[in-house]
């Protein structure tokens, strides 16, 4: 069985620390600028609402396609 690479092996490791899932951990620590610090990305009221889905779609939040952008954004803080 192939092991796929994790990119933030750090924050792999952290997320799994933290109680998450193996897959939940991959999948934060694959996506897009996951290992940096907060500050250089523009908050989530300014996204657009396929961005904020996009983003939930990454970190594998339930019911997403029926959130409404407001929905999306507190689950995404809330995740």
């Amino acid at each position: 069985m192939d092991i796929p690479s994790i990119k933030n092996e750090e924050q792999y490791e952290a997320l799994r620390d933290k109680g998450y899932s193996k897959e939940k951990s991959a999948r934060i620590a694959n996506s897009p600028n996951s290992g940096k610090k907060g500050g250089q990305a523009k908050p989530y009221e300014d996204w657009t609402k396929q961005e904020l889905y996009n983003q939930a779609q990454n970190v594998g939040i339930d019911g997403r396609s029926k959130m409404n952008k407001s929905e999306l954004i507190n689950a995404l803080r809330n995740n």
